[in-house]
């Protein structure tokens, strides 16, 4: 069996399992190219859906139809088939521009977030460059973002050099909001991953910012490596 649907099959059974317990379940996602996969697996379990609540990692900030838009991504790739009656808490909630500025955009995005409640599963992504979530290496205020002690959940980020790719400010999850789900998830593909991931490994490095969430103590990390 693939890792991916090894992965989509453990998801669904912690989900199960936190419907059990709570009467609802939280799952929190990242954006990209490297979850679809996953998605169009996960949306074909077996599960009562319509008590799942789906939140996001990170944010661009564009409108919900943006092709860039990671709400998109999950709209296409995730909230399909059974798991179209998942309840979906987006980041960003307008359709058209003009957006309002990135601050008031996060502090929308974590009111929502406090509404969906605690993740039961969060699956995160990594870059080569070592950033996850969208806490990247150069961002001016990731200091502020990777504090555990930010009682925020959700911050704004932009950057002086962005992606070229996806140049857009965003939003992201905080460090302390990440390390409070019940369970981390982070899914690995490819040798110029795994190489900063075992570079991650030795300890601590503002440069790799996935190495906080590797190293924190209050929530382990599930490695899924497909090398």
């Amino acid at each position: 069996m693939q890792n991916t649907e090894a992965l989509a099959l453990d998801i669904a059974q912690r989900l199960r399992d936190a419907m059990a317990q709570r009467g609802v379940a939280v799952l929190s996602v990242s954006g990209g190219k490297s979850p679809i996969a996953l998605f169009e697996h996960l949306r074909k379990q077996v599960l009562d859906w319509r008590k799942v609540r789906i939140t996001l990692v990170d944010e661009r900030c564009v409108p919900t139809q943006h092709p860039d838009s990671n709400a998109l991504l999950v709209r296409t790739h995730l909230l399909q088939d059974l798991a179209a009656h998942a309840q979906f808490f987006p980041m960003v909630m307008q359709d058209q521009a003009p957006l309002p500025s990135p601050q008031v955009l996060a502090q929308s995005a974590e009111e929502n977030l406090k509404q969906a409640g605690c993740a039961d599963v969060m699956v995160l992504g990594m870059g080569a460059d070592g950033h996850t979530a969208s806490l990247f290496p150069d961002a001016p205020n990731l200091q502020e973002a990777l504090d555990l002690q930010n009682p925020h959940l959700c911050l704004p980020i932009e950057l002086a050099n962005p992606p070229a790719n996806a140049p857009f400010a965003r939003i992201t999850q905080t460090l302390a909001a990440i390390v409070s789900a019940r369970h981390l998830v982070l899914p690995i593909a490819g040798a110029d991953k795994l190489h900063t991931l075992n570079q991650a490994k030795q300890g601590i490095q503002m440069r790799l910012p996935i190495s906080y969430v590797l190293h924190q103590t209050q929530t382990p990390v599930a490695l899924w490596i497909t090398p």
